[in-house]
């Protein structure tokens, strides 16, 4: 039951972690982009996978991709993703430079790295629950002695606390990134 919390705990925290990627800083993060689909052949393809994504300067994301004939595809996608980004093709590269955030956006975007973290704590206190029940069950099974299932709450609780507190330093660091000039 511990390792099974902890796994899905983990899993919890790896998607707040990229959740928070795609929040744009004002500096460039190929994650800002990697995750976008674009339709090819008929097949939605995450665009990492079509692609040579770098970061040549602070403010500046780079897409090569590897089929010449999708340019037009990618620069579609990159502009129906609501970033606020708008690409430029040069016939080998497409060129996505990233603006400056203005004090009113970064605002917004804090309350949205807020929104990420709480929906990851929610999850996480969901598997505390889990466990938690999937403990009692045992005990009514009678198998297990009351200091045990004491001991197995408390691990959980502290393994609860420890993916929260991982949440919040997350949160902090997304923070002072967003506030950065």
């Amino acid at each position: 039951i511990h390792d099974d919390a902890k796994h899905r705990m983990d899993q919890a925290v790896e998607h707040t972690r990229m959740e928070l990627g795609a929040v744009r800083t004002g500096r460039a993060n190929p994650e800002l982009v990697e995750n976008l689909t674009i339709d090819y052949y008929g097949t939605k393809t995450p665009l990492k996978q079509m692609s040579n994504i770098s970061i040549p300067e602070a403010r500046l994301i780079t897409v090569q991709p590897f089929d010449k004939t999708i340019m037009a595809d990618v620069e579609r996608a990159i502009m129906e993703s609501n970033l606020g980004l708008t690409p430029n093709n040069n016939g080998e590269v497409i060129l996505i430079p990233i603006p400056p955030l203005s004090e009113e956006r970064r605002r917004d975007l804090i309350k949205v790295v807020h929104q990420l973290v709480e929906d990851g704590r929610v999850s996480i206190r969901n598997v505390r629950k889990d466990a938690n029940h999937q403990i009692k069950m045992v005990q009514g099974e009678g198998h297990i002695s009351e200091d045990e299932i004491k001991r197995a709450e408390q691990d959980i609780q502290d393994l609860t606390d420890q993916h929260i507190k991982n949440l919040n330093d997350m949160m902090e660091h997304k923070e002072k990134e967003l506030m950065e000039f």
